[in-house]
């Protein structure tokens, strides 16, 4: 996809922001006022959520899920809570606030006045990860990725199945949102995912309207013809679980991935100038690697120590698609839904012939059934929008949805945003 936006009428509508300036005595340079702002938010806090797992590798024993809170509530204010979900592989932490610059989302909000939760599901971040602590249950593809560090030669996988799945998924985030409903005396929360959090998010607000205030979805993942639920339920799963075979697929719970992988997938998404800051790919695998301790002391050996890897559960995924996306008019009706998406991103739309892998995010705008959504393509932005130069746009677009229902005073409708900010309806 490029950058250019389709040649219809164009709406010039400023950023709620203020104007920039440029550097002069009393006025500090960008970058100094970026930390400044980061410090400046409120400090977080920890919650170590007790949770009697659901998954199979770990069913019915003692779980912690992570949660950390940045309350930003004004005095004399009600508490306004968001929880934010992180993808498939990035833990929340590294996505949601990393501690460089104004890169934090959490803390922006925060800062905004909204109480803001970030969470980790089982398998990712600092909550529980079952059965990843063992070399032996990495994918069996990736086990040279080993051989310097731990080192030795890897065994056979002890738990040869897939790790998480969709059920599980929803059951953690429900008591997180009811924990935080808890614990904020609100009724509801605004929910906020990037990427795969759109399997979890998207399903959740349908079978849980009443804890949801809004959505926002940010380059997120939809299979228009994705895996199906159980014939005649909404929800249920279509297999027994946890799934095996393929082994090449669902035999092992874990996969890895590395920094040059991580790097090489960004790069080839990055086509603009100033895109993204030098250096943007070593301090977010530090963020990555301090979520992950264990990963962090595997891996290629570099300079005498561990690279480092990420640790990526394996989860088995059903019931979002273009079948449940309408269901019930929720989502766009009761939940209003903000989707925000880059236009260099080549992981949020693929070929229809790709089976289960057709991901679509017009055709999940085009699913939702009620009138109250908005979709906006940014120019200028991959998957990894949370780490690049338009991360401030996404930021201030989430505020102004957060406090209005609307962004640049519009409630519903597709548009593109270009590089000067300029929108142009989509269709």
């Amino acid at each position: 996809m490029g950058s250019a936006g389709p040649p219809v009428r164009p709406v010039f509508l400023p950023l709620p922001s203020r104007p920039r300036m440029l550097p002069r005595p009393g006025n500090p340079p960008r970058a100094e006022h970026r930390r400044s702002t980061l410090m400046a938010a409120p400090a977080p806090v920890t919650h170590n959520i007790t949770w009697t797992s659901t998954i199979p590798a770990n069913k019915d024993k003692p779980a912690t899920l992570f949660v950390q809170e940045r309350n930003g509530t004004k005095p004399n204010k009600p508490r306004e809570p968001v929880l934010m979900l992180h993808g498939r592989s990035v833990p929340a932490l590294a996505g949601f606030d990393l501690q460089y610059s104004d890169y934090s989302w959490s803390a922006f909000l925060a800062e905004a006045g909204y109480d803001v939760f970030v969470m980790d599901l089982q398998g990712s971040g600092l909550s529980t990860r079952p059965k990843m602590d063992k070399p032996d249950n990495v994918n069996p593809a990736q086990k040279y990725l080993l051989a310097d560090h731990p080192g030795g030669v890897p065994a056979a996988v002890e738990y040869a199945f897939q790790l998480d799945n969709s059920q599980s998924n929803w059951e953690e985030v429900h008591k997180v949102v009811t924990y935080i409903k808890e614990q904020t005396g609100a009724a509801k929360v605004h929910l906020i995912g990037w990427s795969a959090a759109a399997h979890q998010l998207g399903p959740y607000a349908i079978q849980h309207k009443e804890n949801v205030k809004s959505l926002l979805l940010l380059s997120p993942i939809f299979p228009p013809h994705g895996r199906q639920s159980k014939a005649g339920t909404r929800w249920d799963p279509p297999v027994t679980l946890p799934v095996s075979t393929p082994a090449a697929v669902f035999g092992f719970p874990m996969s890895l991935g590395t920094k040059a992988s991580f790097a090489s997938g960004w790069d080839k998404d990055v086509k603009c100038h100033k895109q993204r800051e030098e250096g943007m790919v070593d301090k977010v695998w530090q963020a990555i690697m301090e979520n992950d301790s264990v990963g962090a002391g595997w891996g290629p050996d570099v300079a005498g120590a561990a690279e480092g890897v990420m640790r990526v559960k394996n989860p088995y995924w059903w019931g979002w698609h273009s079948t449940t996306a309408p269901l019930d008019g929720v989502l766009g009706g009761d939940v209003p839904v903000l989707i925000i998406y880059g236009d260099l991103d080549s992981i949020v739309n693929t070929s229809p012939d790709l089976g289960l892998l057709y991901f679509s995010v017009p055709a999940l705008y085009n699913a939702i059934a009620g009138d109250h959504k908005l979709m906006f393509r940014v120019a200028c932005a991959s998957h990894q929008i949370v780490w690049e130069h338009r991360a401030k746009t996404v930021h201030k677009m989430s505020r102004q949805w957060l406090k209005e229902g609307k962004v640049y005073d519009m409630t519903q409708g597709s548009y593109f945003l270009d590089e000067d900010d300029v929108i142009s309806p989509l269709a």
